[in-house]
Formats: C-alpha cells, structure tokens, sequence
C-alpha cells in the first residue's frame, strides 16, 4: 500500500510537470497571466508530492519491508535507524527521487519571491525548472523504480516488478543486504545531500539565463536575482567535496583524502566553472564585460551538473561494457546533448545583443586578471575531463580500457593551481580599469615580504622540496594579502569614525559583505592549500607486523602495539580493535585505537584508523591483520601526514566567508534602467 502510494506521487508529480511546462507556454504565447500562475502553481506542489514519495521510501525503510527491492538492497534488520533513514540517498534510485525532491524544493522557493519586476522570466524559469525535474522523474518511473516490488513465480524464480505478474505472490526475504559499511560513515551521510543540494541550487541560475536570453534581457538582472543562488551551490558543492575528502580519509584506509577517481572528479568539474562564474559575473557587473562568457560558463556549469550527478550514482566508469548495457547511461547523455545544443543556439541567437560594453584598457586591471582566473579554471577543466573520458575513448578505438592516474593530473594541474594562487593574492591589489607594475608593487610589497619571512622559516626547518616551498610562499602570500586588506579597510575606517577595532571590522563586514566575506574565503583556500601541500609533498609511511610490546617507527614517532580485542557488537559487527601507545621524541603523546568492522549483513569489512591530529601533523594508524587464534600480533600501517589538519580547519574558515558573502544587500538597480531594457528586449 505504502509503496503504491509512493509510486503514485510520482506518477502525479511528472503529469503535473507535464502540466506546468504546457500551461507555462501557452500562458506565455497567448498572453494570459492566469496560465503562467496555473503553471507557477503546479510548480509549488511539486515539492509536496515529491515529499510523500520521499517519506514513503523512509517508512519503507525505516520499517524493514524487505519485499520491496530498494529496500533489501540498502537495509538490513541490524542497522541502526538513522541509517535507514538516509539510505533514501544510499542506492540509484532512491538518490534519484532525493535529487528530484531537492530540485522541487528550490524551484518551488524561487517561485515564491516577487516577480512584479521580472514578471517576464517567470514562465521560462518554470519550463526549464520542470523540464530538468521530469526527466529525473522519468529516470525514476521507467527505468530506476524504487518502489519495485520482490515477487515468487510459481517456478520458484523471484523476480522484480512494480505490478504483481501472473500466479506470482510477495517475497518477504528474512533479512537486506544492508548498507554498504563505507557508506556508514557520518561523512557520507552528509557528503552526497550536500552535492545534491549544490547540484540542483546551480539549475536556478541556469533557469534564469535561459529565461534572459529568450526574453532577450540582456543586462545583468539574472545575474542579480540568482547570485545568492550561486553562493549557496558552490557553498555546498565545495563542502560536498570536502566531506567526501574527509571520508575517504577517515574510511577508505589509504591514509589520503583525494585520489583522483572519476566519481570525485564528476563532483569536481562543475565546481571548476561554478567558481569561475562567481569571478566572472562580477566583471559584468562592474563592468558590463562578459556577458557572452557568463552564459557560456552557466551552460557549461548545468551540463556538467547532469553529467556530476550520473558518474557519481552509476560507476559508469568501472566497466564500460557495463555502460553500454546500462539503460540510464545514453538517457543521460540524450539529456545533457539536448539542453547542451539548445543551450548553446540561443546564446548564438543573442550572440551580438551580449557584447560588451567596455573593453579592457589594461592587462593588469582587475577584469584582466579575473579572465585569466577563469581560463586557468577552464584549463583545469580540460585535464579532469580528458583524464574521465579517456578510459573510454581508449577502449572504443583500440578495445582496450586504458585508465588515467593521479600522477598525470597533478602534473598537469600542479602549475596551474599555482597560477590560481598567485591570481588570488594579485587580483584583489588591481583596480578596476587600470592598473601598473608600480601601483600593485606598492599595493603587494608588505605582504610579500611577510609570505618570504614564512618561505625562509620552512627553509630552516628542513625543506628543501622547491614545489612545497613555491606552494607554501603562495598561500602563504594570499593570507598576507587578504588580511592587510583588512587591516587597511579597518584602519581607514577607525580613521574616519574613530571607533575601536572590533567595531570597524563589523561596519566593514555590514558596509561590503560579499567583498569581505570573499577575502575570508580567499584565506580558506589558502589553508586548503598548505594541507594539501604538506599531504601531497611530505606524506611517509611503513608497515610492519608487531607482536604485544613491540615498536615501529616512523620519523621523529614510535607506535608501541599494547593489545588487541576482537569482539561482537549489538548491530551484528565483528570488531578487532588494537591499542596503541604513541610517542614523539620519546616523549608519549596519547594512545589510538585503529580498528577494523566486518559487517554480517553486507558480509564486507570497513577499516577505521587511529589518528592523532595537529596543526603540525597527523599521526594515523591502520590495523591491516591480526593473529585471530593468539592476538599475540597483528600488521600496522602508519602513515605521518604533515599538515592536513589546515584543510579541514579550512572549510570551516570557508562556510564563514561564504555565509558572509551571502548576506542580503540592497537593490542598486533602478527602475528606469530597467524599462530601458525592456524595450530593447521588446525591439529584439
């Protein structure tokens, strides 16, 4: 009952999408506002049909109704309830109907704000909104149904359908699979609602730009209405891939937190054009410049968005055979081919109405360097996506599936992520229009000589790697920029009013937080930064196999192996937890308890390591074996990990700055610039 309740929502969800695209158009061609709200309104109860699918699934498995078949693939009777809960987003097909319910959700908020001055984007913004949410509904409906139930053949065979097929009856399997063990961690509990939610928050700026360049508004005002829209999905997409990074350190057992494989790469990719839009719409702002660019990186943002979304639920790329026997794989694809093409000839349409309307005098201003920010984005771009479809290129020409390592990324993106770093701390210091060598010589000196005093005190302590100390100058020159940025507004602002120190920097955050909310991001990614340089270039590690008492050792560290324990828990897991005395300079630091869970349910393991983490460095230890007869030995692999704490500390630098950049302004927009466009438009 529940589960043809579930299915029927969304049944009704993709009719009434249906319904709102129709209404939308023809609201639109024959002039009647009342369609358009019929189609507004259809648009708004979207989300509560959505929503009863969603809770149908939860209480599906929050219940142990093994007889539908998502539910015996994701859960299992030992599994603790909020598991269950968020498995919704734990296989294909729930995490289908989770996107959709998310689309809904944000489709359904903008609908909701004031179009009395836009009311002419409102139609296109709810076509696009539910073209993308019924072709999500449709993947769900026809061909990734989570509702689909387990049935007994009267041979004996089960099998899989929505329907009851003839002399067939339910099949109650006793107990589910389960959850994937990796996929239990808190850090993937939250990692895949917060791409989601950064995935489906870049379709509204994408609406928007279609909607402008259809209606031929050719100004910035979608720019204007949607900028929040974008803070908020690169917020989320950035902690997304954070999380995710912070998983894969805490769970996969290789003591890293990014190994360039191609689901995290998908995630990655329009992230890369996200951030370059938020540089680039504020030259077109400030400048009225990049109009063109701006609808090329959106376009290229939302089609890398479906694209992101199908790697990282199908594992499309563990088998390429297995590709082209998928039947979601060439929907997608049909999908991202057609809004792509569509895309890209209205832009061509309005092609020349987008001209600029400055034109940069200076190679050194800072709409200069903000276009060089977004062609090196554009350039890391290239290498990920080559690097993600060259295993089937390869395969489709010569037969043979040649895959591509982390070392050929991260030579080919190494020196152009410097040349980020290096625009992050230059770009601020350029005016706008114009600038010299000597007005950014007088602007950047005082922080450079800070960054070398960093570079020279890393070079007595012993480094010697000159692509470590390159990226330890960078970041460290972007902190010193960023905050003798705020040293120089906060003086100038105690100048002025003559209040105190801790006042003047809130009147600076009040008076420009999107400018000053983005230099505490700017600081973030420079923390993100040196972790990744000291995990990347300075990162050792040994192995070996020690009885009670024992030591290894690993730098200025020694582990000593205490004891172990093998035990079962509540939740049906079989745990060998080690204990281990740690010592740095013979002094001793605090014990770690790396373990490892095997699960009954899934019948697969999970590794979970000790770590003992500064601002220094990490000390991790994994449990690789053990004697299970004696517990007289077991095998340890330790990893020292210089560093890596700043990136975490990082991200949580960057939702600061992000959440500050995103503070509400005033309009500055006035209304007879408005009408202006208006009639351009009309005359196009």
């Amino acid at each position: 009952m529940i589960a043809n309740l579930g299915y029927g929502a969304l049944v009704l969800t993709l009719i009434v999408s249906f319904y709102g695209i129709g209404a939308a158009l023809v609201g639109l061609r024959k002039n009647k506002p009342a369609l358009v709200d019929s189609a507004r309104n259809a648009m708004l109860l979207t989300f509560p049909l959505l929503t009863l699918s969603a809770l149908s699934i939860i209480y599906l498995l929050a219940t142990n109704h093994f007889e539908v078949e998502y539910v015996a693939s994701v859960t299992s009777r030992s599994m603790p309830m909020y598991l269950k809960v968020t498995a919704l987003w734990g296989g294909q097909s729930g995490s289908l109907v989770f996107w959709s319910w998310l689309m809904s959700a944000f489709a359904s908020a903008v609908t909701l704000r004031k179009w009395d001055r836009d009311r002419e984007f409102l139609p296109w913004v709810i076509v696009v909104s539910l073209i993308t949410l019924a072709f999500f509904l449709a993947l769900n409906l026809f061909v990734e149904n989570p509702f689909t139930r387990l049935w007994a053949l009267p041979s004996g065979q089960v099998i899989e359908a929505m329907l009851r097929p003839a002399g067939g009856s339910l099949y109650f399997p006793s107990d589910g699979r389960g959850l994937n063990p990796l996929l239990r961690h808190p850090g993937m509990i939250i990692h895949p609602p917060m791409l989601y939610l950064g995935f489906v928050s870049f379709v509204i700026p994408y609406a928007f730009a279609m909607a402008a360049l259809i209606t031929g508004r050719t100004d910035d005002r979608w720019i204007r209405l949607t900028r929040r829209w974008t803070l908020w999905a690169w917020m989320f997409l950035t902690l997304g891939l954070v999380l995710g990074g912070r998983w894969a350190y805490d769970v996969l057992g290789w003591g890293g937190y990014w190994g360039w494989d191609p689901v995290e790469i998908a995630a990655f990719m329009p992230w890369l054009t996200g951030t370059a839009f938020l540089h680039s719409v504020m030259i077109q702002e400030k400048r009225g410049m990049l109009k063109q660019w701006n609808m090329v990186l959106i376009i290229l943002t939302y089609a890398l968005v479906i694209f992101g979304t199908f790697l990282t639920r199908s594992g499309v790329l563990s088998s390429v055979h297995a590709f082209a026997q998928s039947a979601i794989g060439p929907l997608f694809f049909a999908f991202i081919g057609i809004t792509f093409i569509v895309s890209i000839s209205l832009l061509m349409q309005r092609w020349n109405a987008l001209k600029a309307q400055n034109q940069m005098t200076s190679m050194l201003s800072r709409e200069a360097l903000f276009l060089l920010n977004n062609l090196l984005f554009l350039g890391i771009l290239v290498v990920c996506f080559w690097g993600v479809i060259f295993p089937l290129i390869s395969e489709l020409f010569t037969g043979q599936k040649v895959t591509v390592g982390p070392p050929f990324y991260e030579r080919a993106n190494g020196p152009l992520m410097a040349g980020l770093l290096l625009l992050m701390a230059v770009a601020p210091l350029a005016a706008w229009g114009r600038s010299t060598y000597q007005t950014l010589g007088r602007a950047i000196w005082k922080p450079t000589v800070a960054a070398a005093v960093v570079l020279v005190a890393v070079i007595i302590s012993g480094v010697t790697n000159i692509y470590a100390m390159i990226g330890i100058f960078l970041a460290s020159l972007v902190i010193a920029v960023t905050i003798h940025q705020y040293w120089r507004g906060i003086m100038a602002r105690r100048k002025r009013d003559g209040s105190n120190f801790l006042a003047a920097f809130t009147k600076l955050m009040q008076r420009d937080p999107r400018r000053y909310g983005g230099y505490l991001v700017h600081i973030s990614m420079a923390m993100l930064a040196i972790g990744i340089v000291g995990i990347e270039m300075f990162q050792t590690e040994t192995q070996g196999t020690l009885s009670q008492g024992e030591s290894l050792e690993l730098g200025r560290y020694t582990m000593v192996y205490d004891e172990l324990a093998v035990f079962n828990t509540n939740d049906a897991r079989n745990v060998a937890r080690a204990v281990v005395s740690v010592y740095k300079d013979g002094k001793p630091v605090g014990e770690l308890y790396p373990r490892r869970d095997f699960f009954y349910d899934s019948q697969q393991p999970m590794t979970i390591p000790g770590v003992r983490s500064t601002f220094a460095d990490d000390f991790y230890v994994l449990l690789v074996d053990w004697e299970e007869i004696s517990s007289n030995s077991a095998t340890f692999k330790i990893y020292h990990n210089p560093l890596v704490k700043w990136m975490w500390v990082g991200s949580w630098v960057f939702i600061i700055g992000t959440l500050i950049s995103a503070w509400p302004e005033k309009e500055k927009e006035t209304a007879p610039k408005r009408s202006q466009h208006r009639v351009a438009a009309a005359a196009d």
